[in-house]
């Protein structure tokens, strides 16, 4: 059980960070520079795949790549296999292991998915199986990675591109995805997070866990462990749904900002 004083910091921390002032300095603000759903979603995609490391790096990482597509990303997926300049250019592109080998599967991807299934949402590659009764988004995000690799559909990408998606069987705790799914399916108020995507309820999202997260998880006394990892992200999620079973993920705010902007550890 979460302590009550606890209770009271982590939901004045919810009202302090879940801001639109909390935007500019987030990779979130990536996706906010379009007003498109097709285009919010790619550029969300993007954002939350390479959010690792320092945020400004991130984002300086991110705007190279929404220039390389010419800021709309919709039409550079559409139109990939006809664009002999941008795939030149996509070869400069590298943040920390994400190189252009990569970023050309994802792209293949994401063509695949628009322009030759002609699927009107990157929800879809998430929603397949998906049934209204599972707990959480384990069968979500095992689903969309069998998807994105499925050796029927993608002949020639590389054995390295694997470490760029996450999984539950593969025992992650899928930070980025699950950050990602939070941005498309929550939404409230405060304009952070989009809410495009109505297939998957808030109360079935996951805790995106990081380093930050899990440290001030157990700084707090929510959880004992410190591995970060797709079980404990799933018991962090469990215990905050104790204090609000409809949108436990709306904590995220308040444990990351704990760890990274006031340094808890």
């Amino acid at each position: 059980m979460i302590k009550k004083n606890i209770i009271h910091v982590l939901n004045s921390k919810v009202d302090q960070y879940n801001h639109i002032d909390f935007i500019e300095s987030d990779p979130v603000s990536i996706p906010h520079q379009f007003t498109k759903n097709k285009d919010i979603e790619i550029a969300a995609f993007f954002a939350a795949t390479l959010a690792w490391g320092n945020r400004k790096s991130i984002i300086s990482s991110c705007k190279k790549l929404m220039q390389i597509m010419d800021n709309s990303p919709y039409e550079f997926v559409l139109n990939w296999k006809e664009n002999r300049r941008q795939q030149k250019e996509i070869k400069h592109f590298v943040h920390r292991t994400f190189n252009d080998i990569d970023l050309k599967h994802f792209i293949d991807f994401l063509h695949y998915h628009y322009a030759i299934k002609k699927e009107i949402s990157l929800e879809t590659a998430f929603s397949s199986g998906f049934q209204q009764s599972d707990e959480n988004v384990e069968n979500v995000l095992n689903n969309f990675y069998h998807y994105f690799f499925d050796e029927n559909i993608f002949l020639d990408y590389e054995a390295r591109t694997h470490k760029h998606i996450a999984a539950p069987f593969k025992k992650s705790a899928c930070k980025r995805l699950n950050m990602f799914l939070r941005w498309m399916v929550r939404s409230d108020k405060s304009g952070v997070d989009f809410g495009l995507w109505k297939s998957i309820h808030p109360s079935q999202l996951v805790m995106p866990m990081d380093v930050h997260v899990v440290n001030v998880a157990n700084h707090l006394g929510i959880i004992s462990s410190a591995k970060t990892n797709w079980e404990n992200a799933v018991a962090l999620t469990n215990q905050l749904k104790t204090l609000d079973a409809s949108d436990p993920v709306k904590y995220d705010y308040a444990l990351f900002s704990l760890g990274l902007v006031e340094g808890i550890k």
